[in-house]
């Protein structure tokens, strides 16, 4: 119970953050604080999450330093509604948020932020119940997704569709068969509810699904990334105060960023290692069993997900958590597509006026990023193709 006040509490206190009116005191609040000094160390504000993975490698391997910025101890923070507070108020300078949420924060909300890179690609998967074998199977069911504005819905619902089912919101009635209810909740709730079969499944980042795998609770039934080919889920997003009168700190912060997102592809077991709670890094709460499983691929895994259907696309080669840090306009504009036909919960007036093409130019700041890449050696470096475009592959 007291989980499930905190998560509608967060909810609410998150829905006022992002309007325009419901902002507007933090954003005074911000624009009255001192301007920002080029030699300030990086505050990094995230949420205990592998999206969270390159803002804390970089952390912990010095890269900020080596970059020529200091940079804090990273501030985990419990709740979306806690990081997007945080971050409009001043007290961090950069987070990872869904990608949707920039979105919503930018133009709903009116909050001077920008995209300035990926924080990594795929990283989520659809859990589902031992008893669950397909979709169709969900029909009369609960489903919980993280937060309205998150890739988890935008592909949930389109899956739901595909199969002939419809996502609701607040039914309060008996369900029908080809209706599933979709609920908000935390992550770190999602494991327990399905466990007691309050939920049927979730759909969120890694590494939850990872331990619903190891605990015996739950099975993946289909990876984001095998709907939508390496899909942003987490962004970083930056002030834009910082972007403009600081763009020597805001590179070499984006450097970082991007260096750890490299070195990762190269070491993901060590990731692993240094992310979870037996490393004495306090990094996160997650045992190394399941970022393992999250961040290092096993064919005999990789295998069996292919007999399941969970992985239906093995041409696309994809890690089950990637990291590619450059934000291709075509997903900007693609998402902005599709939330214009997502359900969630609130006004959307906003979604509605927005032109996507305007938003892909708007929301995102790639100067940095593009630096930093070919500074790397280009797109290459990170098994991308060379070039900034790509064509989306939506399954």
């Amino acid at each position: 119970m007291c989980s499930e006040y905190q998560t509608r509490r967060d909810l609410l206190k998150l829905a006022s953050l992002l309007t325009a009116a419901g902002s507007a005191g933090l954003l005074s609040a911000f624009k009255a604080q001192a301007q920002p000094g080029p030699n300030d160390p990086v505050r990094i504000g995230y949420l205990p999450i592998t999206d969270a993975a390159p803002l804390l490698i970089a952390h912990q391997r010095g890269l900020f330093e080596e970059a020529g910025i200091k940079a804090e101890q990273p501030r985990l923070f419990r709740s979306w509604a806690q990081l997007i507070e945080a971050f409009i108020s001043g007290q961090v300078d950069v987070v990872h948020l869904l990608s949707p949420m920039t979105i919503w924060a930018r133009y709903a909300s009116e909050v001077a932020a920008r995209v300035v890179a990926w924080n990594h690609i795929n990283g989520s998967a659809l859990t589902v119940a031992p008893n669950i074998n397909t979709l169709a199977d969900l029909g009369g069911q609960r489903v919980a997704v993280p937060f309205w504005y998150s890739i988890h819905n935008v592909v949930l619902q389109d899956l739901l569709r595909q199969s002939g089912l419809t996502g609701v919101i607040n039914a309060g009635r008996n369900l029908q068969d080809n209706e599933v209810e979709l609920v908000v909740m935390a992550p770190s709730d999602m494991l327990p509810a399905l466990a007691n079969r309050s939920i049927a499944g979730y759909i969120v980042a890694e590494p939850f699904n990872a331990a619903a795998e190891v605990m015996g609770v739950g099975k993946v039934l289909r990876f984001t990334g095998d709907v939508w080919r390496d899909h942003a889920c987490c962004v970083v997003f930056m002030q834009e105060r910082d972007l403009e009168l600081r763009p020597q700190w805001s590179a070499a912060v984006v450097q970082a960023i991007v260096q750890a997102q490299h070195w990762i592809n190269d070491n993901r077991q060590q990731t692993a290692e240094i992310l979870a709670r037996e490393s004495g890094y306090r990094y996160t709460p997650h045992q190394q069993p399941v970022l393992t499983r999250t961040l290092v691929n096993d064919p005999q895994t990789t295998d069996t997900y292919l007999a399941s259907g969970a992985i239906r696309h093995p041409a696309w080669h994809q890690e089950r958590i990637g990291f590619a840090p450059y934000p291709y306009p075509s997903y900007t504009e693609m998402l902005v597509e599709k939330l214009k036909h997502t359900t969630v919960q609130g006004d959307t007036a906003f979604l509605q006026s927005l032109d996507p093409a305007f938003v892909a130019q708007d929301l995102v700041d790639d100067r940095f990023v593009k630096a930093a890449i070919e500074s790397l050696g280009g797109m290459a470096a990170f098994n991308q193709p060379e070039g900034y475009a790509r064509t989306e592959v939506v399954s």
